[in-house]
């Protein structure tokens, strides 16, 4: 899975937690708690998804790499290169 793939898996994700926010204009360098209606419970849910949708394992020390889209492609990539 590119960078790019997992961009667009978290953004997915969140069109399902907020479907209301516009996720057209989200810069993928600025924190998406400084861009988005998103509280610490949206966040969860995320992770939450990322488990349940992929398998994917975030520990709690690990949340502030989740930050931005970049930081979340950036963590999540590596992942899913040894999911394979």
């Amino acid at each position: 899975m590119t960078k790019e793939d997992c961009k667009k898996l978290v953004v997915d994700i969140i069109a399902d937690i907020a479907p209301d926010e516009d996720l057209s204009t989200i810069k993928p360098d600025v924190r998406l708690r400084d861009q988005l209606q998103l509280d610490s419970m949206d966040f969860l849910d995320i992770v939450m998804e990322l488990r349940k949708r992929h398998g994917i394992e975030v520990p709690e020390t690990d949340y502030p790499q989740l930050a931005s889209l970049d930081s979340c492609a950036d963590y999540l990539t590596p992942k899913f290169a040894t999911k394979g």
